[in-house]
């Protein structure tokens, strides 16, 4: 949801770490070859909205296999014929035939390559939509928990690592394989014998490619994770974030050597896997290299020793071209086999997203609920939360509060107590452990995540604004507005002016995290969002902390007009900002403490009472310092 992308930080009420993965254990044979199994169903079933181009490339495939049993034949005649025989004309129309056959036969690999490759990266795009959107679907939980960069890694690089796979190994599997059985009724026919010696090494072919798959597998999984590590850290450093803080801190030494660290085990993990290839296609060299040898003993033999006239020449070259017709396609085979069992590791990642269960979904009879219908009334019954189910005490310990249609609620209370964490409840970034949080009486795990997306907007501390233009920014909040209604908001949040002079304009490109604008520009950008997309209930954490006085004097001005008619939840950091409120929550480990009115909790003396005193006494001193200055 947008909502979720544009407006909430990470969680800042959150003190504990985000949890560890947890160990895998070790599986045994058994369960792993069912484990392979049901994967490989799954892998199966990303063809079959595309069965019938899979079925039209299947057939070129045949067509493509059966033209080249052509040639082979031709050259026997040629050679037996035609030049033992010294007959141009069979020279002439079998050569003829034969450059046909070739020509044929690469039209047919051209068409089938073209398809197959068609397959594969619409496999791939339904493959990425579906991780994507899976992702998007997921709680803030989820991503305050794991990394950006490892996030990425399996969006594109382990997405991108099986993309081979998909793209070419049906068609090429359904060719090898039609290629090894012609080829084989096709020796047999010319000679059993040569065929049988030639079909004996087949086996090693089969215990080269088991041994080394199984490698290749562990070694593609290593490295995926170790790409994951390294692209997680170059996110986190190499972020404008990230190298501000480097820089102000003057440890650039200490993060290279880090990155050093990382960088030498991605580099073992790829020698390895380099290894592996070298290794086995190594291999595969020698025995076809051997193969044609051993074969002409044996016709040498039989001919020579034997009188066997059956073996002529141009019968010796043809079976000896098959050979190598056979042997190319078991080589691809078995590379295959290797690339697929590598590659299982990365769809297992894969899959391993995609069947992340959401915490956070729509229930099976959620209602819709419109703007148009909505009064605003928001209520807490009995609410308990904690970000670590197993922590002894809880972030949000028995919240009970009603806010009517049109109040303005402050939440107030010293960092930690839980402010912000209230507020995530309300659009469901998080889902309440105990108690019930309402809507117009309605609870919210009740309503359409979409329509509530539609109805809570926020303006928080810490603006997100995306490495686009600021036109852009703004229409994350309404799609469909129209220069007219930005402007109209862009004014009423004070930042028109400031956008009308800048060089381009509404189409400046305001950097990653918008970071060519100062924190109050991009704070009144992010209130004219709000205010383009008129939500009925309004969060404001702190959202004019980052503002001058006088930018903040005209943005209290233009949040009065916002508020009116909408529930609006304010975490302020002046207390002077919510005078006026309607209800006042004072926060204190999770709990609240007190409520009522400014007045009436003055008089209280408590909790209250002492922070804004405390307050109102550091501004004063702020004031006749810089009246002195």
């Amino acid at each position: 949801m947008v909502w979720r992308a544009v407006t909430y930080r990470a969680v800042s009420d959150a003190s504990s770490p985000a949890p560890a993965s947890p160990e895998k254990p070790e599986m045994t044979k058994a369960e792993r070859k069912a484990a392979d199994r049901i994967l490989l169903r799954r892998i199966l079933e990303l063809f079959k909205p595309h069965l019938g181009m899979v079925l039209m490339t299947t057939g070129a495939v045949l067509v493509g296999v059966l033209l080249g049993l052509v040639p082979p034949y031709l050259i026997k005649s040629i050679i037996d014929e035609g030049i033992a025989k010294q007959d141009l004309g069979v020279i002439g129309r079998d050569s003829l035939w034969m450059l046909l056959a070739v020509l044929a036969g690469a039209g047919f690999t051209l068409l089938y390559g073209y398809w197959g490759v068609m397959i594969g990266q619409k496999i791939m795009f339904t493959l990425r939509q579906k991780l994507y959107e899976h992702l998007q679907g997921m709680s803030l939980r989820f991503f305050t928990s794991t990394r950006t960069g490892e996030i990425q890694t399996r969006l594109i690089s382990d997405v991108q690592g099986v993309q081979t796979v998909v793209s070419n190994t049906l068609v090429d599997q359904v060719s090898n394989i039609g290629i090894v059985i012609s080829t084989l009724i096709a020796m047999f026919l010319m000679d059993w014998r040569l065929t049988l010696l030639s079909i004996g090494l087949v086996p090693l072919f089969a215990v080269i490619g088991k041994g080394v798959g199984e490698f290749a597998r562990k070694v593609r999984q290593g490295t995926q994770e170790q790409t994951g590590e390294l692209n997680a850290m170059m996110q986190e450093t190499l972020s404008v974030s990230g190298i501000l803080l480097t820089k102000a801190v003057g440890r650039q030494d200490l993060l290279a050597n880090r990155f050093r660290v990382e960088n030498d085990k991605l580099a073992g993990w790829l020698i390895k896997s380099s290894v592996v290839q070298y290794l086995f296609f190594g291999m595969i060299r020698l025995i076809t290299q051997l193969a044609p040898a051993l074969v002409y003993w044996l016709a040498g033999w039989l001919l020579v020793a034997r009188g066997d006239t059956s073996i002529t020449v141009g019968m010796l070259v043809a079976f000896t071209g098959l050979q190598i017709r056979l042997y190319f396609p078991m080589t691809g085979l078995l590379s295959a086999q290797v690339e697929i069992l590598s590659s299982l590791a990365l769809f297992q990642r894969i899959f391993e997203y995609l069947d992340l269960p959401r915490d956070i979904k729509d229930h099976p009879k959620a209602v819709s609920m419109t703007p148009a219908q909505l009064k605003g009334k928001v209520e807490f019954r009995d609410v308990v939360f904690a970000y670590d189910p197993d922590a002894e005490t809880p972030t949000l310990k028995s919240l009970n509060f009603t806010a009517e249609p049109g109040q303005l609620v402050a939440l107030v209370g010293p960092s930690g107590a839980g402010k912000t964490t209230l507020t995530y409840l309300i659009p469901r970034l998080y889902d309440a452990d105990a108690g019930q949080v309402l809507i117009d009486d309605t609870d919210v795990k009740e309503i359409k995540l979409a329509d509530l997306s539609t109805l809570v907007g926020a303006v928080t501390q810490e603006t997100y604004l995306m490495h686009t233009s600021v036109k852009e920014n703004l229409r994350v909040a309404k799609p469909e507005a129209t220069d007219e209604e930005l402007i109209a908001a862009c004014k009423a949040a004070a930042i028109h002016d400031h956008i009308a002079g800048l060089e381009q304009g509404y189409d400046t490109i305001v950097g990653e995290r918008g970071y060519k604008l100062s924190g109050g520009e991009k704070q009144r950008l992010a209130i004219a969002r709000a205010i383009l997309k008129n939500p009925k209930i309004l969060i404001l954490d702190e959202a004019t902390s980052a503002l001058d006085t006088r930018s903040e004097r005209l943005i209290q001005e233009s949040l009065a007009g916002l508020m009116q008619g909408r529930t609006t939840f304010a975490i302020a950091h002046r207390l002077s900002t919510i005078l006026a409120a309607d209800q006042i929550l004072v926060l204190e480990k999770g709990a609240i403490v007190e409520r009522g009115r400014h007045a009436e909790l003055l008089a209280q003396g408590g909790l209250y009472s002492r922070l804004y005193n405390e307050q109102i006494s550091v501004e004063n001193r702020e004031a006749e310092s810089a009246s002195s200055g």
